[in-house]
C-alpha cells in the first residue's frame, strides 16, 4: 500500500473542508466576537469525546492570547462544576452531532441562569444549536477516515474554528507580542518574546580602542576582550569602527600587511549598530543572521558605546 499517498489524501481532503467552510462563515461569527470583547466575564469551553479534547485546546489557545478562558466537562459540571460559571461568562459548547448527551444535560442550567451559549455543531436543527444564542457551522462533507466515520475532517475543522476565533479576538484586542510574551514567561517560546537585549548586554570590561591604536597593540586587547573583535572609537566616544577576527585573517593575507599599520587600515568602517537596548531579543537575533555578523554593537541617541550582544550570548539564553 502507498502509505504516502493515504495521507496526501487525508490532507487534501481536510483542506478541501477548511477552505469550504471558510466560503460559508456567515454573520454570526462577527457577532461572536463582538459578543467576547465586549462581556467582562470568562468564556467557558465545554463538549465531550474528540469535542472536548479539541475544545481543551481551543481554550487553552484563548487563554493564552488575551481571551480569559477554560475548559469545563460538562459531566464535572453536572457534579457541582457548573457553579464554575458566573452570571457573566460566555459558553461555548462544542459537539459535532450537536446531540452529545452529557452536554445536552446541562443547557437547561445555562438557559435558567441566562448565560449566553455559542453552539458549534454540524446542524442549526440539532438540540446544541437550538438551544444557543449564536451559532458556529463545522460540519463537514467528509471525513478523512476511510470509513467515513472517525472524527478526522470534522476535528481538524473544528480546532480551525478555534484558532479562527482566537484571531479574530486578538486582532480586535490588538494584541500584541508584548501581550503574547505576558502570558509566557518561561520557555523557550517565552524567553523569545519577553527577554530584550538589554538583559543580555554585554556592558563592562569591552575590548575599546581608540582611532589612533596600532594593530599589533589592538590584538593584545581583542585577546584580552574575548569577543574575537575590538571596537574602535573617536575622540568623543562615538563608536566609528569594527575589528573582527575576519578583519584580521584578511589583512594577514595582505603582501604588505605590518603589525604596526593604524587599526583603521584594516577594520570595518560604520559597522552595523543599534541604537535601542530595549528591543526584543529574538528581533536582536534577526538582525545578527541578516547581516552575517557575531557582535552586535549597541549604541546610545549619540552614536556612543553601550554594549555589545555577542550571538552566543543569544544562544546561551535559548534565543532561536
Amino acid at each position: 500500500m502507498d502509505f504516502k499517498a493515504v495521507a496526501q489524501e487525508v490532507l487534501i481532503t481536510e483542506a478541501k473542508e477548511l477552505e469550504l467552510a471558510a466560503k460559508n462563515l456567515d454573520v454570526d461569527f462577527e457577532k461572536i466576537v463582538e459578543l467576547i470583547v465586549n462581556s467582562k466575564g470568562k468564556l467557558i469551553v465545554t463538549g465531550v469525546g474528540k469535542s472536548g479534547l479539541v475544545g481543551a485546546k481551543i481554550a487553552a489557545t484563548l487563554a493564552s492570547t488575551g481571551t480569559s478562558s477554560f475548559f469545563l466537562h460538562p459531566t464535572e459540571a453536572m457534579h457541582g462544576d457548573l457553579g464554575m460559571i458566573g452570571k457573566e461568562d460566555i459558553v461555548l459548547g462544542i459537539s459535532y452531532s450537536g446531540e452529545s448527551e452529557e452536554l445536552i444535560q446541562i443547557l437547561p442550567h445555562l438557559k435558567r441562569f441566562d448565560i449566553p451559549l455559542i453552539a458549534m455543531a454540524k446542524s442549526k436543527t440539532s438540540t446544541l444549536a437550538k438551544y444557543s444564542d449564536f451559532f458556529m457551522n463545522i460540519n463537514v462533507s467528509k471525513e478523512a477516515c476511510p470509513l467515513d466515520t472517525a472524527p478526522t475532517s470534522s476535528t481538524t475543522l473544528t480546532m480551525a474554528m478555534g484558532d479562527a476565533l482566537a484571531v479574530c479576538l486578538m486582532k480586535k484586542r490588538e494584541f500584541k507580542k508584548e501581550d503574547f510574551a505576558s502570558f509566557h514567561p518561561g520557555g523557550s517560546l517565552g524567553k523569545k518574546l519577553f527577554i530584550k537585549v538589554d538583559d543580555l548586554l554585554r556592558k563592562e570590561n569591552l575590548p575599546v580602542v581608540s582611532r589612533e591604536t596600532k594593530l599589533k597593540d589592538a590584538i593584545v586587547i581583542m585577546s584580552q576582550g574575548r569577543l574575537g573583535s575590538v571596537i574602535i572609537i573617536d575622540e568623543n566616544e562615538k563608536v566609528i569602527a569594527l575589528l573582527s577576527d575576519g578583519d584580521l585573517r584578511r589583512a594577514l593575507m595582505q603582501d604588505n600587511f605590518t603589525l604596526d599599520c593604524n587599526i583603521l587600515e584594516v577594520a570595518t568602517l560604520n559597522p552595523k549598530v543599534l541604537n535601542d537596548k530595549n528591543i526584543l531579543a529574538s528581533d536582536a537575533l534577526q538582525i545578527i543572521e541578516d547581516f552575517k555578523i557575531q557582535l552586535l554593537i549597541v549604541v546610545d541617541n549619540n552614536e556612543k558605546l553601550v554594549g555589545v550582544l555577542h550571538i552566543h550570548d543569544l544562544i546561551e539564553a535559548g534565543i532561536k
